[in-house]
């Protein structure tokens, strides 16, 4: 019998996605079964705790973790991603200039970049917003904002987990 050396590969790759597809299928399956347990202590006039959805709860507890006390807009983003594109940018005209000894084109595709990075560099200046703390932001639907903690510290406090 011979069997070809494509058929090792062909069969991973077959075997990845058929893996892929049931992990999947199985997961949305607990998620509907959540869900219906979610929906059946409401329907009993029960208040489920935060640790009944598990997911969801993590995930507004990372979201909140990784949250300042002092909001930045859209500006500090944009100079983080000027700033990256412009290294990646003299980074290519560097290897593409030692490699192949063209320096024209070198500096024509890594120049391309380093001008998108100027760009987003100069959109973080021109965008009008600027950085707030999170009590003067307008808060959604009328909440009021979080209470100060009274210390003696000039420090802002973060929240601690325990």
């Amino acid at each position: 019998m011979n069997i070809s050396p494509f058929l090792i590969p062909v069969t991973a790759i077959v075997g990845a996605f058929v893996y892929v597809i049931v992990k999947t299928l199985a997961q949305s399956r607990v998620r509907e079964l959540e869900i219906r347990e979610r929906i059946a202590m409401i329907e009993r006039g029960l208040v489920p705790a935060p640790e009944v959805d598990p997911r969801g709860f993590d995930h507004a507890m990372n979201r909140l973790d990784r949250r300042e006390y002092i909001r930045y807009a859209g500006g500090g983003r944009h100079r983080r991603a000027g700033v990256t594109m412009i290294g990646v940018g003299f980074g290519l005209m560097v290897l593409i200039a030692f490699a192949s000894g063209e320096e024209s084109v070198a500096i024509g595709v890594g120049g391309f970049l380093v001008v998108i990075g100027l760009a987003f560099f100069v959109n973080s200046f021109i965008d009008g917003s600027s950085s707030l703390p999170v009590s003067e932001h307008p808060r959604p639907w009328g909440t009021p904002p979080p209470s100060t903690p009274t210390t003696t510290s000039t420090e802002p406090q973060r929240p601690t987990n325990g």
